[in-house]
């Protein structure tokens, strides 16, 4: 699917900011769509079917975060939230609604564009994930749950696996701590969302040269995790 066929749909109640963004973005080969409320949001979003929504969270007529809610609700259409950096609590908020991504402003109209290809490019390629993942000088086998360092076997739990394959399977994306509870446990898992970072402990220290200065397995501060691109 080229860019021609991708529709994104922006959210968003400042005008110009909207203007700017799209611009980028059909320059860039994307079709776009745009809404100025959040009651007009959900209409707009089922008059044009988008491939992706732009969504800032802080919008007149309905909160941001119920407009990511009922487009989750409707379906897994990828999410990037607009958020201030004064807006910790509801971009946290957002992710565990299954918002994809987040960009704070201010920001670069070609950062926002960067963003849309990178989810764009991993919500198409996430229906077949690779049997083995080749990364960080590891082969990671799906299939056998086996995690090799050249001739070395690395003895992962169950949990620790999980986690290693959801996240180098994904390089850059950042996984708040309830997408990783998720990814380890198969499913929603209520547990404590802490519990996480005692795992990526553990997790570092069998698979990093320096566990206390990871290179591959990153923390992302405020957020969660993310594997490092190569």
């Amino acid at each position: 699917m080229g860019n021609m066929t991708a529709r994104i749909l922006i959210i968003d109640d400042e005008p110009e900011l909207v203007r700017v963004i799209r611009s980028y973005l059909e320059r860039a080969g994307f079709q776009t769509a745009a809404a100025f409320r959040g009651d007009e949001a959900l209409q707009a979003f089922r008059a044009n079917q988008p491939d992706l929504v732009i969504l800032d969270l802080n919008l007149p007529g309905m909160d941001g975060l119920d407009v990511a809610r009922e487009i989750r609700r409707l379906g897994q259409t990828p999410i990037i939230m607009l958020t201030a950096r004064v807006e910790e609590t509801d971009r946290l908020v957002g992710l565990e609604l299954g918002a994809d991504d987040y960009v704070t402003k201010p920001f670069s109209p070609r950062e926002v564009v960067a963003r849309v290809r990178a989810v764009l490019r991993r919500a198409r390629g996430g229906a077949a994930p690779p049997e083995v993942i080749r990364t960080a000088g590891l082969e990671i086998d799906v299939v056998r749950h086996t995690v090799r360092r050249g001739d070395q076997t690395l003895e992962l739990t169950p949990t620790e696996f999980s986690l290693l394959a959801g996240l180098a399977g994904q390089p850059g994306r950042v996984f708040n701590r309830m997408q990783l509870l998720e990814l380890a446990q198969g499913s929603a898992f209520e547990g404590y969302e802490r519990t996480i970072d005692v795992h990526i402990k553990n997790l570092r220290a069998k698979v990093e040269q320096d566990p206390k200065n990871p290179a591959w397995i990153l923390t992302v501060f405020g957020i969660g995790y993310k594997f490092a691109e190569e």
